[in-house]
C-alpha cells in the first residue's frame, strides 16, 4: 500500500507522531493529512486556486493530479495541465479555467518535493508540534469562514485544544513601535479581558502584540500566537523566550510547515488568521500604513467587530486608529469592558464593576485568583526584558545604556524628582508611581538610546 508513491509504512508513523490523539487513523485519513502537509509547503498562504482545487478534489487527489503534470516542461509557455483539467471535469468543476491552472502550476510544480515534506514532518515531531486539518476537534472553526482562502492545514506547538475553544477570544494588535501610552492601554486591556475569561490572540511581533501576550500570561490567562514562519523557528528572534512561554501555557500556530522563513506576504496573510480565529479585533495603536490596519480590514470583511483605541491627535502612532474610527464602522473602545461588549453583545459577567474598569485601582484579587499587583509587576519586568531582547543586536554601549535606564524604573524618586540617567546627562528617570509604571518604559528607553521612535509600516 502506497501514499502518493511512498510506502504507507514510511508515512504513517510520521503522521501519527503529530496526531497523538488520533493514533487509530486509517489509510485515507493518513493520506489526507500527508497531502495537506504537502500542500502547506507547495502553495503560499491564502492561495485561492489551491483552496479551490483541494475543496473540489480533496487534498490527496488534487496533489496526485498536480504531480502528474510533466515537469520540467519542454516549453514553459506550453505547460500540459491536462491531468488537472481531467480531474476537475470528472467532478463537474469549471471555475478554474486553463489559464488559471497554467499560472497555478507555474507557482506550485517547482515546489513539489517529497523530501521537503518528510523533513517538515520530522522537524515538527522533533519540536513537539502537531498537525491540524479541517474537521479535527481542535481546528479553529473561525478560519473556515475564509472560504477558498482558508488554511489547508495548521502546525501548532503547545495546547492545541485551546484552538477549538476560541468562541470567547479577542485579537489585540498594533504598532511595533509602541508608545508608552499604547503599552499602558495594552496591559490594562489584555489583563482585563483575561479577567473576563477571554483568550488573547495576536501575532507575537514587537510592540503591542508582544505586550498583549505578556500581559495575558502574567494574568494567568490563555493566549494564541500566529506566526508568519514555521513553528520551529521563532520570529522575531528577540521574542524566543516569550514564544517559549506561550508554548508552555498557550499555543503557537502557523499555516506554513516547519523550516519556512517569514516573508512580507506571509505576514500579511498571517493577519487574516488572527482576524478569523478571534471573535473581535482591537487595534490599540497603528500608524497610517500599519499592518494592523490589514488585520482590521480582514476582520471587517468577515463581519467581525473591530475596535480602535483613540490616542492623542498629535501622535503618529495613533493615526491609523483615528483613520479606522473616521472611515470605517470600527467602534471606539477605551477599556476592557467596552472591548468585551464587542464579542458578548451585552456586558459580560463582572462588567460595570468599577474595580474592574481600566484605569481604576485594581482589586486585591482578580477573577483568575491571582494578585493583580503582582501581575502588573511581572508585566513591567517582562517589558524590560522585551526591550533587552529586542535591542540585543545594538552596540554594547547603547544596550548598556538602555538596560541601565530600565533598571531605574522602580527606584523611588529623590527629593527633586529627577536624576540623570546612565550614559545620557540630564535624562529624567521614572518614579515608582503605578500610574506611569506600564507606559513609562518606552519613554525611558527612547531617552536612554536617543532618537525618535521608528514608526512601523510593515505587517
Amino acid at each position: 500500500m502506497t501514499i502518493l508513491g511512498l510506502a504507507e509504512a514510511m508515512v504513517a508513523p510520521l503522521i501519527r507522531a503529530l496526531c497523538p490523539d488520533d493514533s487509530d487513523l486509517d489509510r485515507d485519513a493518513i493520506a489526507e493529512r500527508f497531502a495537506r502537509a504537502a500542500w502547506s509547503a507547495i502553495a503560499e498562504p491564502g492561495d485561492r486556486d489551491a483552496g479551490h482545487l483541494v475543496a473540489a478534489l480533496g487534498a490527496e487527489a488534487s496533489l496526485g493530479a498536480l504531480t502528474a503534470v510533466p515537469w520540467p516542461p519542454i516549453d514553459i509557455n506550453a505547460i500540459d495541465v491536462a491531468p488537472l483539467e481531467h480531474a476537475l471535469a470528472r467532478v463537474g468543476d469549471v471555475d478554474l479555467d486553463h489559464d488559471d491552472l497554467v499560472d497555478a502550476v507555474k507557482r506550485w510544480r517547482p515546489r513539489v518535493a517529497v523530501p521537503t515534506v518528510l523533513l517538515a514532518l520530522r522537524q515538527a515531531a522533533r519540536f513537539g508540534a502537531g498537525l491540524l486539518v479541517p474537521g479535527d476537534p481542535d481546528w479553529p472553526l473561525g478560519v473556515d469562514e475564509l472560504g477558498e482562502h482558508a488554511p489547508l492545514a495548521l502546525w501548532a506547538r503547545g495546547d492545541r485544544t485551546l484552538l477549538g475553544r476560541l468562541e470567547r477570544s479577542v485579537a489585540i494588535v498594533g504598532a511595533r513601535a509602541a508608545t508608552g501610552y499604547g503599552e499602558h492601554v495594552t496591559v490594562e486591556a489584555s489583563s482585563g479581558l483575561v479577567d473576563r475569561g477571554f483568550t488573547i490572540v495576536s501575532g507575537a511581533a514587537y510592540g503591542i502584540d508582544g505586550i498583549a501576550h505578556r500581559a495575558a500570561l502574567a494574568s494567568s490567562g490563555s493566549t494564541v500566537a500566529f506566526l508568519a514562519g514555521g513553528v520551529d523557528r521563532f520570529y522575531p528572534a528577540g521574542h524566543e523566550a516569550l514564544l517559549t512561554r506561550i508554548v508552555e501555557r498557550g499555543v503557537v500556530v502557523s499555516e506554513v510547515p516547519p523550516g519556512t522563513a517569514p516573508t512580507r506576504w506571509r505576514f500579511l496573510q498571517r493577519n487574516r488568521l488572527i482576524a478569523a480565529a478571534s471573535r473581535a479585533t482591537i487595534v490599540v495603536e497603528a500608524g497610517w500604513r500599519s499592518g494592523s490596519l490589514n488585520t482590521a480590514s480582514h476582520a471587517a470583511t468577515l463581519g467581525r467587530p473591530v475596535g480602535a483605541v483613540p490616542g492623542p491627535v498629535t501622535s503618529a502612532a495613533s493615526a491609523g486608529c483615528h483613520k479606522l474610527l473616521r472611515e470605517t464602522p470600527a467602534v471606539c473602545v477605551t477599556n476592557a469592558d467596552e472591548m468585551a461588549e464587542l464579542v458578548a453583545g451585552d456586558p459580560p459577567p463582572g462588567a460595570g464593576d468599577p474595580a474592574l474598569m481600566a484605569g481604576d485601582p485594581p482589586p486585591a484579587e482578580t477573577e483568575q485568583g491571582g494578585d493583580r499587583a503582582a501581575a502588573q509587576s511581572a508585566i513591567r519586568s517582562d517589558l524590560a526584558g522585551d526591550r533587552s531582547d529586542r535591542y540585543a543586536g545594538a552596540s554594547a554601549g547603547r544596550a548598556q545604556r538602555s538596560v541601565g535606564a530600565i533598571g531605574h524604573q522602580d527606584r523611588p524618586a529623590d527629593g527633586a524628582g529627577r536624576r540623570p540617567g546612565p550614559g545620557r546627562a540630564g535624562a529624567p528617570r521614572v518614579g515608582g508611581d503605578r500610574a506611569r509604571a506600564a507606559g513609562g518604559l518606552a519613554e525611558v528607553h527612547r531617552q536612554a538610546v536617543g532618537g525618535p521612535p521608528r514608526l512601523e509600516c510593515a505587517a
